[in-house]
């Protein structure tokens, strides 16, 4: 092995110096060149480097734009704020009742042991009891020195003692001028020589899901407070019972003490009254309802001119029509609202409308539901033409009816007995069948519910029964039961019917 590096090492020695010197300047000249390349590889990244910075370093660099729009945004909550709080109210109420007590004749151990003389055993004696209320309103109109302010029924309607503290700390004694159980709405009014600021009402129709809002009024008799949210959703139905407002829904926070005041948009404009909250701790969950500010404004004149509001009346008893009963009768339309009864000697039953009747429009506004039409009707005045659109027998047809002042609430549920034809009734669905123990031979329309007092109560005719004929005419179907019944008129008629197996027929009687 030695001897092999010695011969290695001579002929090193042995190979000529311009060869050497040719292969030690390759050498140097690869590294050289080696070392620009790398110098230029380094400089062009360093110059694409920007564009691939950490996002850490872009973040950090405030973006104006953005600052700006948060600005913009802030400033507007901030002045909607500021012009809407001047005619914001609170509303202080206080209801008195008077109870029977036990009178204790001045001595106050009496109460304790009782009258050891055994006078005025058994007397009493009236006490008077005081329960204070809470809410919000706003000022919606001015007469002289008269302003007039609008809030719920259920803050003001029976207050007997009403108040309104103004955002600047102003107070001022109030009066009712009417109140309205069906919308929840009733109006106040106070007496003031200042020049006081009005809302200005908005178009509630003209909303979206999504738009921002905010809640103003006195939650918990924190006045003059605000809070910011949205539109949750349009058109909710599931309101306080006997109200017919469809409802905003919002999840700006509303609480006790909010109810009645306004909901304003961005503009500053009101677009709903706060009225109800669903929730299951007693504070908001972010699920409050506002009545659309249209379902007011005509409201308030009546209010202000008649001291109540006057409602128009068709004479119809209506509600949303079941799928079953929409496949039978041929009906298609999802919206509308479906005649099951029709008053004697009403508007509708004097104008054409007859039960089983599916009304689609209104004077060309679309009726969506039953709570709709109940809304567009009573908002009409009396002598008000209504050209009505609806289905009868799968076809649409036209009637025109003149519309008249709806009565009281106590004179309108004595009516209840003039209802035609007095019963609601359903297709023979199996599920009917199955419950009843009818063969599929039968026919007939089931009764499912009878008003007291009408004609067919008086015919004999019960919940559970099974309408079969009338006046000798087979009904099958329902459209077979709205037809007989359209037919009759003055003269006397009759009914068969299966009432727990048994065949049954009515003596004969006349419409009332």
């Amino acid at each position: 092995m030695l001897l092999v590096r010695k011969i290695l090492c001579l002929r090193r020695l042995k190979m000529p110096l311009n060869k050497r010197l040719n292969r030690h300047g390759k050498i140097i000249a690869t590294a050289f060149f080696s070392t620009i390349a790398g110098f230029a590889l380094c400089l062009t990244l360093y110059t694409f480097l920007p564009s691939i910075k950490p996002s850490e370093q872009v973040l950090a660099a405030p973006n104006q734009v953005e600052a700006d729009t948060m600005e913009n945004f802030q400033n507007t909550f901030r002045k909607v704020s500021a012009e809407s709080l001047p005619w914001v109210v609170e509303i202080d109420v206080v209801e008195v009742s008077k109870r029977s007590a036990p009178s204790n004749n001045g001595v106050p151990w009496n109460f304790f042991f009782g009258n050891p003389e055994g006078d005025n055993q058994g007397e009493s004696e009236e006490q008077e009891f005081r329960s204070p209320g809470l809410g919000s309103g706003f000022i919606v109109s001015r007469r002289g020195n008269e302003y007039y302010v609008i809030t719920n029924n259920h803050v003001a309607g029976t207050a007997d003692e009403i108040s309104v503290k103004m955002d600047n700390g102003d107070e001022y004694d109030a009066s009712l001028v009417g109140a309205d159980p069906r919308k929840d709405l009733a109006l106040i009014k106070f007496t003031s020589k200042k020049d006081l600021p009005i809302a200005t009402l908005g178009d509630s129709d003209d909303l979206f899901v999504g738009d921002w809002v905010l809640a103003i009024g006195s939650p918990f008799g924190y006045k003059s407070s605000v809070s910011a949210g949205i539109i949750s959703a349009l058109g909710r139905q599931n309101g306080p019972d006997g109200n017919i407002n469809d409802f905003i829904q919002t999840d700006a926070a509303i609480n006790q003490g909010n109810s009645g005041g306004p909901l304003v948009n961005m503009k500053g404009e009101v677009i709903g009254i706060n009225t109800w909250i669903t929730t299951s701790t007693g504070g908001s969950i972010g699920l409050g309802f506002s009545i659309p500010i249209n379902n007011v404004k005509r409201t308030v004149q009546d209010f202000i001119e008649n001291g109540e509001v006057r409602y128009g009346w068709l004479g119809v008893s209506i509600g949303d029509l079941p799928e079953e009963v929409a496949a039978e009768l041929d009906v298609t339309e999802k919206e509308g609202a479906f005649v099951f009864q029709v008053f004697s000697h009403s508007p509708a039953d004097d104008g054409g409308i007859l039960p089983g009747d599916f009304i689609l429009s209104v004077n060309g506004s679309k009726a969506t539901d039953k709570n709709h039409l109940t809304r567009i009707i009573g908002d009409m005045r009396p002598g008000d033409q209504a050209d009505f659109v609806l289905i009868r027998d799968g076809h649409k047809i036209s009637v025109s009816v003149e519309i008249r002042e709806r009565a009281k609430e106590e004179e309108v549920q004595k009516m209840n007995s003039e209802a035609w034809p007095g019963v609601s009734v359903f297709p023979l669905v199996d599920s009917l069948r199955e419950r009843l123990e009818l063969d599929d031979g039968i026919k007939g329309v089931f009764v499912a519910e009878v008003y007291p007092k009408t004609t067919f109560q008086v015919a004999g005719i019960q919940s559970g029964d099974v309408i079969t004929g009338i006046n000798g005419k087979s009904v099958k179907t329902l459209s077979d039961f709205y037809t007989e019944i359209s037919k009759i008129g003055k003269e006397n008629f009759y009914l068969t019917f299966l009432r727990e197996g048994f065949e049954m027929e009515s003596p004969k009687i006349k419409k009332k």
